[in-house]
């Protein structure tokens, strides 16, 4: 049976590993698979470790999916360097799947999570980490006019870092009152996410988590799909 390999960028906070390891169980469990996360920083194991674990375990085989919603740097150049690495120090087969990303299934993710937790709300703000990509940050734009479709609610698209027109705390001060929903593009706890806790004053979302298990599971059986097509 070939394993999943979840793999996160990494956080310093102590609550994001195991919101990572919560999504992964849950996905796996819903494959019916071996699972396992792996981090890019910051928390351990890295992937290679994750894939010598399981190369220990008796598996031969694994797909890898990134926790990533956008197609920036980390998505384009650190996973692919730390897949090929991996490979090369374990032998493991790693088959690459696409990460997150930022399309309809996100978005009805988000949207339902905005309706249960801010349902007299009268305007969203998505709150994602952000990226100095402007392609990237263009479509978590996007992304928040589908939530806006779904729901039936203005969503204002307000990064925590990166390129945009209201980023960080300023941008977040500019949308911030009592009505307002924050909606977090978040897998996991984060110090960006206790940041904006402490300044919002009125409804948060928890980070997706295990909300997006289905969506991990969708994106290995496409991977594992498209690699029994090569062969």
């Amino acid at each position: 049976m070939t394993a999943l390999i979840t793999l996160s960028h990494g956080s310093r906070h102590p609550g994001a590993q195991p919101g990572v390891s919560e999504l992964t169980q849950t996905a796996a469990r819903q494959l019916g698979v071996t699972g396992i996360d792996a981090h890019l920083e910051f928390d351990a194991p890295d992937l290679t470790a994750a894939a010598r674990q399981l190369a220990e375990r008796g598996h031969t085989r694994a797909v890898v999916v990134p926790t990533l919603f956008t197609k920036a740097f980390h998505a384009t150049h650190d996973v692919p360097e730390a897949i090929a690495e991996a490979t090369e120090d374990t032998g493991l087969e790693l088959i690459a799947a696409e990460g997150l990303g930022q399309g309809r299934d996100v978005a009805a993710v988000l949207a339902a999570r905005a309706l249960i937790d801010g349902p007299r709300a009268s305007h969203i703000v998505l709150y994602p980490v952000g990226t100095s990509n402007e392609a990237a940050a263009a479509k978590t734009i996007e992304l928040g006019r589908d939530v806006e479709k779904l729901t039936g609610i203005e969503v204002t698209t307000v990064p925590a870092t990166g390129h945009g027109e209201l980023v960080g705390a300023d941008g977040i001060a500019a949308v911030a009152h009592e009505n307002a929903h924050l909606l977090p593009l978040f897998v996991t706890r984060g110090l960006l996410l206790d940041r904006v806790h402490r300044m919002w004053p009125g409804s948060i979302s928890a980070p997706l988590g295990a909300d997006l298990a289905h969506i991990i599971a969708a994106r290995y059986r496409s991977a594992l799909s498209l690699s029994h097509a090569k062969v």
